[in-house]
């Protein structure tokens, strides 16, 4: 979503990791440029290697999404190297441990609110500026079910995910007058390296994660077709959305 005839240029954060890879090279499918962000800087080369594979431009940093400087800094070399972001997945965040929250380490759950709450916090902050004097642009948040429903174990996981979702909607009447654009993906438990970290996490509410998990198990390219669709112009119409790509499972 750029408002002009060029191909838009897109912004994943976290986009070495499973979830951001599949939206990084489904965007770079809709003929995007694509900045990868992730703290690994060889997952992020990797994932920038399959977006020029889908035939597009692709640009890889390393930064960490929690620090205001890192943010100002790959928001800026985004633009430089590629040109003006029209759309920003703000995917970035980790799952902490699972522990009841009688037990649950002071230190993960500061992390927590580090990386998934504050790191989304600046994303919007210096992309919004961004996209504020140009007067458009899509912003997709990456939340969780998680953040419309309690998990056992799983205390700062799940209250980083209720913020990001209130982050979501919050920023979403801040720009409503403007053509910005931002609502919030909602997946289940995901094929990925994080939900494969929390099953190993042998505990009791793992057991009740991981027969969650064994109902209901989406891929990353499931959410990834989401976040394209609410990138697009189809979209227009929609914003302050938490889109649920669970399978159904919080129906249960």
């Amino acid at each position: 979503m750029s408002g002009t005839d060029r191909p838009p240029v897109a912004l994943v954060t976290g986009g070495g990791g499973d979830i951001g890879r599949a939206i990084a090279v489904r965007l770079a499918q809709t003929s995007a440029a694509v900045a990868i962000v992730d703290r690994d800087e060889a997952a992020a080369r990797a994932t920038a290697q399959l977006v020029e594979q889908a035939g597009a431009r692709a640009l890889a940093i390393r930064a960490d999404v929690s620090l205001a400087q890192d943010t100002n800094a790959f928001v800026e070399a985004t633009e430089a190297r590629l040109g003006p972001i029209g759309i920003f997945a703000n995917n970035a965040g980790i799952e902490g441990v699972v522990a009841p929250v009688h037990e649950y380490p002071d230190e993960t759950f500061d992390q927590l609110l580090q990386v998934n709450v504050k790191g989304v916090f600046l994303g919007l902050k210096h992309v919004i500026a961004r996209m504020m004097q140009r007067g458009a642009g899509a912003i997709i948040n990456t939340a969780s079910t998680s953040a419309i429903r309690g998990r056992a174990g799983l205390a700062g996981y799940v209250a980083s995910k209720h913020a990001v979702l209130g982050l979501t909607r919050t920023a979403a009447l801040d720009v409503a007058a403007t053509r910005i654009r931002v609502n919030a993906v909602l997946p289940g438990p995901v094929e990925s390296r994080m939900i494969r970290e929390l099953e190993g996490q042998a505990r009791d509410s793992a057991i009740a994660l991981r027969r969650n998990v064994a109902t209901a198990r989406g891929r990353p390219q499931d959410v990834a077709n989401v976040v394209a669709f609410l990138a697009s112009d189809e979209a227009a119409h929609v914003n302050g959305a938490a889109w649920v790509v669970d399978g159904g499972m919080t129906l249960a």
